[in-house]
């Protein structure tokens, strides 16, 4: 026993978390493409610090680091801006790691996506720096790949939501393809659509959680739009400015934070991250709402499973 202890790989090996990874590569090369080599320097200490936070508390608890850490970690860094200070990202995915997953067991045993634990720890901690500049990408060939970051005289602009909530005009071609302000992996439209569908396919990430975002994201948007709320974005262009395709396609479906065993749980639990997207960003100071609606759905995912099982229970009982 002690010599099979010993030959046990560090790293488990999980599937679906290494197709999870494969999928975001395309978003860490844009965002080399858009925002320079900085970003890869965020996301190389982002993976660091969450590996190192994860392996000393697996040491504790004699498990091996899962795979799934790496996840977390390029979901995090791409999460992040790409002027974010290197010791903010770092701080953010210890907390994340730490505080949203091992205090909890480790590795399936979560109810909070780390992730999401760690960017809104470092946004409400350190506001300013994560959310009072904001860069343009680089245009034209070679892009972001002859340099470091784009030029510092474009920090004044702010993200395509706040742009947009202000009511500036913002083509939409430059939120579809990218090119335009954000944080390092959000800004493509295209590349998170093109992504998450190949996930839907391969069954990793859930359609239902999916299409129920959308769904609860899109009726009360469209509603608050046209009764003529003030400030509401128009639900079209708020579907695409911001991390609502990102949170919802990657976020929003982690297997363990989501309602995980019944497909109408799935079905709630994705209701509720999209409605509660929309009413956070109407009747709140805070536009990245996505966010904070995933984590309070996080809180109800383990109820709703529960709550759909004893259902169909009473319902087979009574059957027979």
């Amino acid at each position: 026993m002690a010599d099979k202890a010993k030959k046990r790989p560090l790293v488990m090996k999980q599937k679906i978390m290494a197709q999870v990874v494969y999928a975001l590569i395309p978003l860490v090369v844009a965002s080399i493409y858009f925002f320079g080599w900085r970003s890869l320097a965020v996301l190389a200490v982002v993976n660091l610090a969450g590996f190192l936070s994860e392996y000393v508390f697996a040491r504790v608890y004699k498990q091996q680091v899962s795979s799934a850490v790496f996840v977390t970690t390029t979901l995090f860094a791409l999460s992040m801006p790409p002027t974010v200070p290197l010791w903010i990202a770092a701080v953010g995915i210890v907390f994340g790691v730490v505080f949203g997953k091992m205090v909890f067991g480790g590795f399936g045993r979560n109810i909070f996506n780390p992730a999401l634990s760690g960017r809104a720890f470092v946004y409400v901690s350190f506001g300013y720096p994560l959310t009072s500049s904001f860069i343009e990408p680089v245009s034209g060939f070679p892009g972001g790949f002859a340099r470091w970051l784009p030029e510092l005289d474009s920090l004044t602009k702010a993200t395509p939501l706040i742009r947009l909530s202000g009511g500036q005009d913002l083509p939409f071609m430059d939120l579809f393809l990218g090119s335009t302000s954000g944080s390092l992996g959000e800004t493509s439209a295209l590349l998170i659509i093109i992504t998450g569908v190949i996930l839907l396919i391969l069954k990793t990430a859930s359609y239902r959680i999916v299409l129920a975002c959308f769904i609860g994201y899109l009726v009360p948007q469209t509603a608050f739009f046209f009764i003529g709320l003030s400030g509401v974005l128009h639900p079209f262009y708020g579907l695409f400015a911001g991390s609502l395709l990102f949170a919802f396609f990657y976020m929003a479906t982690d297997p363990i934070s989501s309602s995980q065993t019944t497909n109408k749980g799935r079905w709630v639990y994705g209701l509720l991250v999209g409605v509660l997207t929309s009413l956070i960003r109407t009747f709140s100071s805070w536009p990245e709402a996505v966010t904070f609606a995933i984590l309070l759905a996080n809180m109800f995912a383990p109820l709703l499973d529960y709550a759909f099982k004893q259902a169909a229970a009473k319902k087979k009982a009574a059957a027979t």
